[in-house]
């Protein structure tokens, strides 16, 4: 199976939104391939984050790089059209937060967008027996959900490697993410483990080097791939 080329996904719930629009432009324009969205409600996860108008926002703005929308939501249809009207292109939930996961992946794609599946650290992976088919994204928690600027949990590095020999497996172009603790010094295990997204939030936007930080990391990924290969 080809090795995906490595996205860098800059979680906005670490960026100044006082300025949203002028720090995602610059987060873009210093090298990173894809906007994270982070969407709480304050009932799934202990905090509440931002909604669909916040994504619109972007659109209107002028942001045309693709929004990874992690919807950490419970129940989760009823936002799902909201977002993809609002300018969405991957969408992802918890399985938890389904009733019915197949009903929620379909409805993620009639809508136009790329469906994708989230597990916490205690989840297990037996949520891809029937799904894998059908989605387009796995995104691993390597923290549990809810704050930003936890330490990544490294027991994820092993539930990586399961998820990459099931991606391979499938034979399908499944993009594998991570999120939580990701970090200059830690993301070329994470890549070596399999992973090809890389979330990170504080490690990019506390630094006032956005492309600095972004060129750190796509070296320590490298690195990590060519041994892969």
């Amino acid at each position: 199976m080809p090795v995906q080329t490595p996205w860098i996904a800059p979680s906005i719930l670490s960026a100044n939104f006082a300025r949203l629009g002028d720090d995602v432009d610059a987060v873009l324009a210093a090298g990173a391939d894809i906007v994270h969205f982070d969407v709480m409600d304050n009932h799934y996860v202990p905090n509440l984050t931002i909604g669909p108008l916040v994504c619109e926002a972007l659109r209107k703005h002028g942001v045309k790089a693709p929004i990874d929308v992690h919807l950490m939501v419970k129940p989760v249809d009823r936002i799902i059209p909201d977002f993809a009207q609002a300018g969405a292109s991957i969408i992802s939930f918890h399985p938890e937060a389904s009733e019915h996961v197949d009903r929620t992946i379909a409805l993620i794609r009639e809508h136009g967008c790329r469906p994708g599946l989230v597990f916490n650290p205690a989840t297990p992976l037996s949520h891809l027996d029937y799904t894998l088919g059908q989605i387009d994204l796995v995104l691993l928690m390597s923290v549990n959900p809810g704050f930003g600027g936890q330490k990544f949990i490294p027991g994820t590095l092993d539930k990586l490697r399961e998820v990459r020999r099931r991606i391979d497996a499938s034979g399908r172009a499944v993009r594998l993410e991570v999120d939580g603790g990701v970090k200059v010094d830690n993301i070329g295990a994470i890549a070596a483990a399999g992973a090809d997204t890389f979330v990170a939030g504080s490690a990019i936007f506390s630094e006032k080097d956005y492309g600095a930080v972004i060129s750190a990391m796509r070296q320590n990924i490298s690195e990590a791939q060519l041994l892969r290969a």
